[in-house]
């Protein structure tokens, strides 16, 4: 299944030409729905028209946001399906959460669970310099893989009291680990003071043997140390959005 691209907004330039730390930066969030059984139940012209207009709302707000679907229906038991939205106003979630409310087939669809987080440039990619370095954007750039794999990520406050140095050392090793598979691509969204979790983590790719061996060898760095959480892990499946609605079962 192919992923629909979102469009969404991108606000002017500063003057003087854009850098690292004066280019705006995005608004992040991973929507987890679940849908109510109850709705399979009802009628199917009730169902249709429900459906319908969700998918009008959706693809109205495509113009504002960039919004990528998955489907998780058959993979966790909370969660039936995952939007993950990318804009440069934080409104624009609450705004589109609302439309969708208001139809049909949102009055059956419930959030489990939700995460807000921000781009900002990583203090630890200097040394790590190659095309398109993930922690030196301020923009999202989506790879429109297969999978998508998401989770919250915590540091433990030992973290924090170590040198600069000591932990660009331990991070240049974690680094280093992930080059070993360029084929898995790593989106980092920071949630300080926004949410619960300090970062947000999103890795895309089209081999997940791949992305289980890449977390089984950060088990054994350094820097794996001073993790205090990495749960829930959220594995997506892109598709396009009627694809997505229709794996629901509905």
């Amino acid at each position: 299944m192919q992923t629909t691209r979102g469009q969404g907004g991108s606000p002017a330039a500063p003057e003087g030409g854009p850098t690292a730390e004066t280019q705006p930066r995005q608004f992040v969030n991973f929507l987890y729905c679940k849908l109510d059984p109850a709705f399979r139940r009802l009628p199917k012209d009730e169902r249709e028209r429900g459906i319908a207009e969700w998918l009008a709302v959706y693809h109205e707000f495509r113009d504002r946001v960039m919004i990528y679907p998955y489907t998780l229906f058959g993979i966790r038991a909370d969660v039936d399906f995952m939007l993950w939205r990318i804009s440069y106003r934080i409104e624009d979630f609450t705004e589109m959460s609302a439309a969708l409310a208001r139809t049909g087939l949102g009055a059956y669809v419930d959030a489990a669970h939700s995460s807000l987080s921000m781009t900002k440039r990583s203090v630890y990619v200097d040394k790590h310099v190659h095309p398109d370095q993930e922690g030196s954007r301020t923009k999202i750039s989506v790879a429109n893989r297969k999978y998508l794999l998401v989770y919250p990520f915590e540091k433990t406050r030992e973290w924090y009291r170590l040198t600069a140095h000591a932990r660009q050392g331990m991070m240049n090793e974690h680094i280093e680990v992930g080059h070993k598979y360029p084929q898995i691509k790593l989106n980092t969204t920071y949630s300080f003071g926004l949410d619960d979790q300090e970062f947000v983590v999103a890795f895309e790719t089209d081999h997940l043997e791949q992305f289980v061996d890449l977390v089984m060898e950060l088990r054994e760095s350094e820097a794996s140390r001073y993790t205090k959480r990495d749960t829930p892990i959220y594995t997506c499946i892109a598709g396009d959005i009627e694809a997505v609605i229709d794996s629901l079962g509905g």
